[in-house]
Parts: structure tokens; C-alpha cells; sequence
């Protein structure tokens, strides 16, 4: 069943679909800013093998993406990749690409 909104996406699909054996080494902080009616600011870390999903603005993230509301959900209901939306300018993003693949690997997009 394809997620909704953006929010329901981080509350309930994220944490159920992280894999914290895939996680093993990784200590980030993400930035998540979407835009249009249902969008809005999360911050994710990934520490310890452990995910925090926290809704807000971080203050020092490893990692920031910015996309429309739409796009978001195209990408986590498997109607875009990420990577062709990464190349075709969807999602803004800022930080290292080998990190950003290592968390798409652990459950992410």
C-alpha cells in the first residue's frame, strides 16, 4: 500500500522498513525539508545501528535533502529512484553520495 504523506512515511514506514544490520559503521544525521501542503522537516539519525526519526530542523546534518511533497512520495512509493531524481535536479541535495547509497542500502528511499 503506497504511503500518503510525507509524515506517515517518516512515523511509520521508515522505522519499519530500517535494517540495522545494514546500518553497522554509520553515524549520520539527515535533513529531510519537503515542500507543498502535506510537507515539512525531519531530521533522521542513524547511530549505534539505532534509528531516530524526530520531527524538526537539525542543527549540524551530515546530509540535506530538499524536495516537493510529490516527489517525495513518488520516491519512497517506487514511482522514481532516487538517483534519477537526484540527477534530474527533483531532489536538492547537499553531503557525501557514498553515505547517502550506504543509508538507501539500511532501509532508506
Amino acid at each position: 500500500m503506497d504511503v500518503q504523506t510525507p509524515r506517515e512515511f517518516f512515523e511509520k514506514r521508515l522505522p519499519e522498513k530500517f535494517k540495522p544490520e545494514k546500518a553497522a559503521g554509520i553515524d549520520i544525521v539527515t535533513q529531510f525539508d519537503v515542500s507543498g501542503p502535506d510537507g515539512g522537516n525531519w531530521s533522521i539519525t542513524v547511530k549505534n545501528q539505532k534509528l531516530q526519526v524526530t520531527e524538526g530542523t537539525a542543527l549540524s546534518p551530515n546530509l540535506e535533502l530538499k524536495m516537493s511533497g510529490t516527489d517525495f512520495l513518488d520516491i519512497v512509493n517506487g514511482k522514481l529512484s532516487a538517483e534519477k531524481a537526484v540527477l534530474s535536479g527533483k531532489i536538492q541535495f547537499q553531503g557525501n553520495i557514498s553515505v547517502a547509497l550506504k543509508l538507501r542500502d539500511a532501509g532508506f528511499l
